[in-house]
């Protein structure tokens, strides 16, 4: 076992050399990427006002949010790899931009194909800038608290859900779908004064490694074991969670006006579970991602289980967001320090691992609505990707 293996398997090494706080420069990189989420996530409750505008079937105008996932899943380490020379602020920054000028373009944009090309570029913008912010905000914490910084700073995403992406929509009933797009694009400009305040100038990293070096980096089982998990954790939370509300009102019997509240109630499950799953998984990463996957798993059984009544349905959704995505940071702080020598784009695939994991478990999820499964297919595919999980992890234990 390594040096960087003890610490952050050592409760005593860890409280000696994690910091009481940590440093503010995470909680602006925290406030990045929750507008990176929720520009994500916000436009599944505009499609209907923007469809109208633009005289297409919501099924059409869906399509902006499946070309921001497949940005995301190629921009990640494709931008990982084109600005690996930057100095990071400097791509942090030209990423903001990059953000800003897509939100406008969306925001003035008439025809679906134009707004369909700004999503994807702007994608690879969010790409680049969560992989470069959770690089630099485990540089920042320190060995003992690379995972909750990511908790943290995944937290802003998390946030998203339960703030942003509730106030987009209301926003875009308010002042039309545009609207929420300008707002993103001027807070854009907002964060990059704070990115240039904080981040610092050298954070450390060093000089630049040759692109083989990096490339020769991605040979780390260990590295591709983490990725493993990055697809399949998130695969089998959000196959289930984006299907969840035929659950709640066709099995459960759940009202539609009561939805949305029960959507918050994850989300806000999620929020929490991200940042304690950061702080433990300082301490014990890998009995940390074990015991979310048997934990994740056992939620969603009890789910295809009790889902024809409403309260325990909807206290296993609100569990299902504490428990589901709470090993993400430590997975991402795993990516980093697995890649040696290039830990951008290390954390760059997982990204685009998770955003895999979410296309191909809710495409196969969706599929099952039509089966003889009805409502609670998706659940039964979620859990059956997320047992998935304990090969990865466990074989990452067993190697470690």
């Amino acid at each position: 076992m390594t040096a960087d293996s003890l610490t952050l398997e050592t409760g005593a090494a860890t409280s000696v050399a994690a910091p009481a706080r940590l440093p503010l420069v995470v909680y602006v990189l925290a406030v990045g990427t929750f507008l990176m989420l929720t520009t994500e996530f916000v436009v599944a409750g505009l499609l209907p006002e923007i469809a109208g505008d633009l005289r297409v079937g919501v099924a059409q105008a869906g399509l902006l949010i499946t070309v921001f996932a497949a940005g995301m899943i190629v921009g990640s380490p494709a931008m990982a790899l084109l600005t690996r020379g930057l100095p990071p602020r400097t791509t942090l920054l030209l990423a903001l931009a990059v953000f800003a000028a897509g939100h406008v373009v969306v925001a003035v944009g008439s025809s679906l194909p134009l707004l369909l090309g700004a999503r994807f570029v702007t994608a690879f913008a969010t790409g680049a800038f969560w992989s470069v912010a959770s690089v630099v905000a485990t540089r920042a914490a320190g060995p003992g608290s690379g995972a909750r910084a990511l908790g943290l700073v995944g937290a802003g995403g998390m946030l998203a859900n339960v703030v942003g992406v509730p106030i987009g929509a209301f926003a875009g009933q308010l002042s039309g779908w545009r609207g929420p797009f300008w707002a993103l694009a001027a807070l854009a400009l907002v964060a990059v004064p704070l990115v240039a305040r904080y981040v610092p100038r050298d954070d450390g990293a060093g000089p630049a490694t040759s692109v083989r070096s990096e490339l020769g980096a991605m040979r780390s089982v260990p590295l591709w074991l983490v990725l493993a998990a990055c697809a399949t954790t998130t695969g089998g939370v959000l196959s289930a969670y984006s299907y969840i509300s035929p659950l709640l009102t066709d099995r459960a019997g759940i009202p539609v006006g009561l939805v949305p509240l029960v959507l918050v109630g994850f989300g806000v499950g999620s929020l929490i579970g991200t940042v304690l799953g950061g702080r433990l998984g300082d301490v014990r990463p890998h009995a940390t991602t074990i015991a979310v996957a048997a934990s994740t798993t056992v939620v969603l059984v009890a789910l295809c289980l009790v889902s024809g009544s409403a309260v325990p349905t909807v206290a296993l959704v609100v569990l299902l967001g504490l428990l589901g995505l709470s090993a993400n940071p430590v997975l991402s702080a795993l990516a980093v320090r697995f890649a040696g020598v290039a830990p951008t784009l290390g954390v760059a695939l997982s990204v685009a691992a998770y955003n895999l994991g979410t296309a191909v478990g809710s495409g196969v999820a969706g599929a099952t609505l039509d089966s003889g499964l009805g409502a609670t297919g998706p659940v039964v595919v979620g859990a059956g990707i997320a047992v998935l999980t304990l090969v990865p992890t466990v074989a990452l234990a067993r190697t470690r």
